[in-house]
């Protein structure tokens, strides 16, 4: 066990912060050994809007994996995103230092800076330089170009950017709870890390990360990100309908929706093509208006009237869900990678709990779906087997396959921890171990 290297993941999103904590054996093995998950404050679509707030929910998450993984963590792998999120796709070519040798890593590194050399606004950086094929003398579709021969080093790369300030936040946030940031890494990759085969980014496939509030799209084609971005509509927004509809706090709307999730196995029908399969009577149908929806088995303080969940579902939940999806088709479509992702959707998050989401997306794209959970994992598996752990789960797994060099240029303050936030995390931790 001394020998394990012990990683931290943490996910800072708008409806929880997660942390967990693993250890990777000399097998590779990633074990996790803590998980903890606070409700989330300081963050409105997964960005700083509250720093004391946010450093307050960071602590409380952290300090709670480390109890029990029996780890204090001095540096984080960090999630993050928001609407503001953007890429492109660049492509760059470089002379082989070598004429007719061996291209060697030095190349890669040229090749790959001068992808990188794209004009941005002095408020952006970039988050991900991510290479997704490598061309040498008109060779496509190389993966690792190392020690073949040539005298042309093309690539064609996925460049991630995000906004300079939110992101200098975020670490000024880790910093000030006592924990250095090993690396920054937008959500959508990291759930993708979690949830994804190597057959369907093979293949070519789309995953949907519903948050709180965002949503985030990651296309992949021919085993490399050809495409990502972030909606500003998530799960959040469901609840907020439900809430208005049925007239109850948003407390009360989010145990209906989580209710009205795990209760109906058999999802709700989406809208038929045409009125008269859609006027066939369903054994579904008949349930759902013979059972009204049953509120007080939940604590629910509210004195609702009462309501069919087939009403619930199709008359508020199923809107605001064909929303969510109208928008990722439009991603999708831009992209121009829709007509090569035959491994169709890939839905995860929080919000992929929503009833009757799967036929909704299914209905909508013209798209095979499944849902998404975490796998590659040992250990804890049982407190992370949710899509809801999707992005905590492949931060985990992507800092165990990473480079220790961090792709985003950190501010020194990621570097020398600020003394107060040290000392008081530490007498908050050394207090939580005392009887």
């Amino acid at each position: 066990m001394a020998k394990d290297k012990v990683l931290c993941a943490v996910d800072v999103g708008s409806s929880k912060i997660a942390t967990l904590i693993a250890s990777v054996g000399e097998d590779e093995k990633v074990n996790l050994i803590g998980v903890a998950a606070v409700a989330s404050r300081g963050v409105k679509k997964a960005q700083i809007v509250d720093i004391e707030e946010a450093v307050v929910a960071i602590t409380e998450s952290i300090e709670a994996a480390e109890r029990m993984a029996g780890y204090s963590i001095s540096s984080v792998y960090v999630s993050t995103g928001g609407p503001q999120i953007e890429s492109t796709n660049s492509h760059a070519v470089v002379a082989v230092s070598k004429p007719e040798g061996e291209i060697q890593e030095n190349d890669v590194l040229r090749v790959n800076d001068a992808a990188r050399a794209i004009p941005l606004p002095s408020s952006r950086e970039i988050l991900h330089v991510i290479p997704r094929f490598f061309t040498v003398d008109g060779q496509e579709g190389i993966r690792d170009p190392i020690g073949m021969t040539g005298v042309r080093l093309e690539t064609d790369t996925h460049i991630i950017s995000g906004p300079a300030p939110a992101m200098k936040n975020l670490v000024k946030c880790m910093g000030l709870v006592g924990v250095g940031v090993e690396e920054l890494v937008f959500s959508g990759i990291a759930s993708s890390y979690s949830c994804l085969t190597e057959t369907e980014k093979e293949l070519g496939v789309v995953l949907v990360d519903i948050g709180g509030e965002t949503t985030d799209v990651v296309i992949y084609v021919d085993g490399a990100v050809a495409h990502s971005s972030v909606i500003p509509v998530g799960a959040r927004h469901i609840t907020s309908d439900l809430a208005v509809g049925l007239r109850v706090s948003l407390e009360s709307a989010e145990k209906i929706k989580l209710f009205l999730g795990k209760l109906q196995k058999t999802p709700v029908l989406p809208e038929s093509l045409s009125e008269k399969e859609e006027a066939k009577p369903s054994h579904l149908a008949k349930s759902a208006k013979e059972d009204p929806l049953d509120v007080k088995s939940l604590g629910i303080p509210e004195d609702i009237q009462k309501i069919s969940k087939k009403a619930v579902v199709e008359s508020i939940i199923r809107p605001r869900v064909r929303e969510i999806f109208e928008l990722a088709g439009k991603e999708i479509k831009k992209s121009g990678f829709a007509t090569q992702t035959p491994s169709g959707l890939v839905i995860t998050g929080g919000g992929a709990l929503t009833v009757g989401l799967l036929d909704q997306a299914k209905y909508m794209l013209g798209f095979p779906a499944r849902l998404g959970h975490a796998e590659g994992l040992s250990g804890l598996t049982d407190e992370v087997d949710s899509p809801v752990f999707a992005t905590a789960s492949g931060l985990i797994l992507y800092a165990a396959k990473s480079n220790p060099a961090p792709q985003f240029a950190l501010p020194v303050l990621a570097k020398g921890l600020p003394l107060k936030g040290i000392l008081a995390r530490g007498v908050g931790l050394l207090k939580s171990f005392l009887p």
